[in-house]
């Protein structure tokens, strides 16, 4: 059920020229250890000014917007929910153009599902998202990433982490990513 909605949702995205890449819980299952996930989280490469693009593919996968007063929720949160119907799979399209969100899609894996190509996150870019979200659940998974990717590369993480924390009042990101990957810690 996730392959093929992943499988077309990358065919349309690459029909309409909008670059993506698979994040959240699917990523970690590709990069982690097994474990439920209800949804698909995927970042686009694109403001949203291209809001109207990404309309024009809901039905080729086929999925149905969920705010009422869609383009003022979009804009406000930069995430389009959606739902595909037939499997109850929600699906949230998060729009990012940023530095970090190019690089990082430029950097995506391309893993064969349902005979298509689906970019998935690096698996360093998921442990930056994961840390980044910060909630406990999402700690555990960027440690599992960790755990089982011994060839991470931890200078990417800790520069990218460094960037984010200077934008902070209180910085905590290179923080929670030593709290993982040092020895002796609880999550290491």
């Amino acid at each position: 059920m996730f392959e093929e909605i992943l499988a077309r949702l990358a065919a349309a995205l690459e029909r309409h020229g909008i670059p993506a890449m698979v994040i959240g819980g699917q990523a970690v299952l590709l990069y982690g250890e097994p474990r439920l996930t209800r949804d698909i989280d995927v970042t686009l490469g694109v403001g949203t000014d291209r809001l109207p693009s990404v309309l024009d593919l809901l039905p080729e996968i086929p999925l149905r917007a969920l705010p009422p007063e869609l383009e003022a929720f979009v804009n406000r949160t930069m995430v389009l929910p959606a739902l595909h119907e037939a499997t109850g799979v929600r699906v949230d399209l998060v729009f990012s153009f940023t530095p970090y969100e190019q690089e990082a899609i430029a950097r995506a894996r391309a893993v064969v599902l349902g005979g298509r190509q689906v970019r998935f996150a690096s698996p360093e870019d998921v442990v930056i998202h994961k840390i980044f979200a910060g909630r406990p659940r999402d700690l555990e998974d960027a440690a599992t990433i960790v755990r089982n990717q011994p060839d991470l590369d931890h200078g990417y993480i800790r520069r990218w982490l460094g960037q984010f924390d200077e934008g902070q009042d209180k910085p905590v990101f290179l923080a929670r990513f030593a709290a993982i990957t040092e020895p002796g810690n609880a999550m290491a």
